[in-house]
């Protein structure tokens, strides 16, 4: 399961990488959402002549999402995740670990103000 992990990262990071530069590399001659609701076409929802940039940029995008997703299912903890009971765990050890909270008859440093 490991490798598998690690070949999804991969794929994340290039697929990243890849959308931000493809992104980056676009022209402004769509208008976005001004030329939807502004016309320039007689569709609802403008031209849908794409060329290759921009197929590609959907391409990456399906392939970005479906390994985010594909990594935070392979990575999901098997413990109940209550989030709760843990922190509850971890102020009780640190209650316990901390020097000014210890009680005087634990060995601590206030041992010698109680005698």
């Amino acid at each position: 399961m490991v490798i598998v992990s690690v070949l999804l990262m991969i794929l994340f990071v290039i697929s990243a990488l890849l959308l931000i530069f493809i992104v980056l590399i676009q022209d402004d001659q769509g208008d976005g959402l001004g030329g939807m609701f502004g016309g320039g076409s007689s569709t609802p929802f403008g031209s849908r002549s794409g060329n290759i940039l921009t197929r590609f940029t959907s391409i990456l995008g399906v392939i970005f999402m479906g390994s985010a997703f594909a990594l935070a299912w392979i990575n999901v903890s098997d413990t109940e995740g209550d989030v709760e009971g843990a922190a509850r765990r971890m102020a009780n050890d640190a209650a316990q670990t901390e020097w000014w909270n210890q009680n005087p008859d634990q060995g601590g440093a206030n041992q010698d103000a109680a005698e």
